[in-house]
């Protein structure tokens, strides 16, 4: 082989080599990306078993909760509503057992009106039906008794008085007749004794709004506005703020004297209403302040110091200040305890909750038996309830909890056993709850009050109808009596009869005595 064959083969083959080169390169990146593409494929492989995988899971959750919504009861009401009681086993079916008299109302104790309501007499003066005219037999004769309200008619009464200058008094005097009111926004009318009351009345015991007095003041034929009506009980408030501050100096000179607050807003803005009660008298007074001041002011700093006075009242810190005998109320406790153990179920079981519990109603349930026990036996018992009490108080019970309520029981041992030992002192605040249970009804119905007069004109108006109808008496003779007494000078011991030689002492009515 010559020379020019070698070179030429040579050529070729360098040629073909560069040729194998590039077709090897292009192998090799077709080969990287196929590697390439099977781990993306891998990679998504694995992503696909993983979607495959959750959405199993969520399937199964989703036939567990479509099982769980199938088995779950209805959604309970609201926050605001109050819940369905439980339907009883075997409730009590309403009104008397069989065998009892009916209870109806009882028989008027005078007949106003005899009115005649014969059947017709055929020509013979024999009594006959109505229907086809035959003669009766056994004819009797009945009493039917009806009572009835008289239709309200409005009447206007114009009073001629006389007036003139008191050069001794040096001021006008102008005659008036008992149940008149002052003069006021002369030359126009005012509302009369009884229309004042009652609507008085409708305001303050029966809680209805002023459109509605006013609505039926107009179908009755007297026409007035809202405003008209909170004008109205202003002026009665300040007629009426003499037995106020009488009602507020009995209860000073109280023997127990119950006290609460709630909230009370008054044009908008949160305040609070106090009562002081016992068991003829109820005081109600609203204030922005939610403060110990307010409390002293009402029924006096050194209230309970000489000992004769209680006070029952809950455990905030601004009763506190009174250094004179108190009770707290076993009920707010008891309540306690339960929203507690609400709150943590496990607290049901817990050893200080079981004993707290069990002792409040052994102390409660042992005033009851006061007295069917013999003096010995129910000191005797006494002791031993102080004894576990203090034994509860001073114990470490290992939760936050049941550590918070033992620091009550002893801070506050001496004052949750004042009601065992003094027999006019109850256990509880119930009396004072129950006296705030109209002003929280009248919350609701109204929001409060919309001005500071208008609130101060409710508390006065509200605690003396309050205090007549723990007396006994009619709220609306009540109301006029203490109207025309105030209006005519004359004091009156209408609600607080034991208060009146001291008071008439200190207006100098009577001389004092030595």
């Amino acid at each position: 082989m010559d020379g020019r064959r070698l070179l030429k083969s040579n050529d070729f083959l360098w040629i073909e080599n560069q040729r194998l080169r590039q077709q090897n390169e292009g192998l090799r990146q077709q080969l990287a990306q196929r590697e390439d593409r099977s781990r993306q494929l891998a990679a998504l492989q694995q992503k696909h078993q993983r979607a495959l995988d959750q959405n199993a899971s969520l399937r199964r959750q989703i036939a567990q909760l479509r099982q769980q919504l199938k088995s779950k009861p209805k959604a309970g009401p609201p926050p605001f509503i109050k819940p369905a009681a439980a339907q009883k086993k075997h409730p009590k079916k309403p009104g008397q057992k069989a065998g009892h008299a009916a209870a109806l109302r009882p028989a008027p104790a005078h007949i106003d009106v005899h009115q005649q309501a014969p059947l017709p007499v055929d020509l013979d003066g024999a009594v006959s039906c109505p229907h086809c005219k035959t003669q009766l037999s056994d004819v009797k004769h009945h009493e039917r008794v009806v009572e009835e309200i008289i239709p309200v008619k409005v009447q206007t009464t114009c009073y001629h008085t006389t007036s003139g200058w008191c050069p001794s008094c040096r001021k006008h005097i102008e005659s008036r007749a008992p149940e008149q009111p002052p003069a006021a926004d002369l030359p126009h009318a005012q509302l009369g004794l009884n229309a004042l009351t009652w609507a008085a009345v409708m305001r303050v015991c029966y809680r209805l709004p002023l459109r509605q007095i006013t609505a039926l003041y107009g179908q009755l034929g007297l026409k007035l506005s809202p405003a008209a009506i909170a004008k109205q009980l202003q002026r009665m408030s300040r007629w009426l703020h003499g037995q106020y501050h009488r009602l507020q100096l009995s209860l000073r000179l109280a023997g127990v004297v119950h006290a609460d607050e709630s909230g009370w807003r008054t044009n908008g803005k949160n305040g609070y209403i106090w009562t002081l009660t016992n068991a003829d008298h109820t005081l109600y007074h609203i204030d922005g302040s939610r403060s110990g001041k307010v409390i002293a002011d009402l029924l006096g700093g050194d209230f309970g110091s000489d000992g004769q006075g209680t006070l029952v009242a809950d455990f905030y810190g601004a009763y506190n200040q009174f250094k004179g005998p108190q009770q707290k109320c076993l009920a707010h406790l008891l309540r306690e305890l339960k929203d507690s153990a609400a709150a943590r179920p496990e607290l049901k079981e817990h050893s200080f909750f079981k004993k707290c519990r069990r002792l409040i109603k052994e102390m409660l349930r042992l005033k009851q038996q006061r007295e069917k026990l013999r003096r010995a036996e129910y000191e005797h018992r006494v002791a031993l309830l102080e004894k576990r009490l203090i034994k509860l108080g001073e114990g470490r019970w290992g939760d936050v909890d049941a550590d918070r309520l033992a620091n009550r029981l002893r801070k506050y041992g001496g004052q949750l056993t004042t009601f065992l030992h003094k027999a006019e002192v109850d256990g509880t605040n119930n009396a004072a709850e129950r006296a705030l249970r109209p002003a929280v009804v009248m919350r609701k119905i109204t929001g409060g009050s919309r001005s500071p007069a208008g609130a101060r004109a409710w508390a006065i108006v509200a605690s003396v109808m309050r205090t007549a109808q723990q007396q006994g008496h009619d709220v609306v003779a009540t109301i006029q009596d203490l109207l025309k007494a105030e209006w005519s000078g004359k004091p009156t011991a209408l609600l607080t009869e034991l208060l009146m030689p001291v008071i008439l002492q200190e207006r100098n009515c009577l001389p004092s005595p030595l």
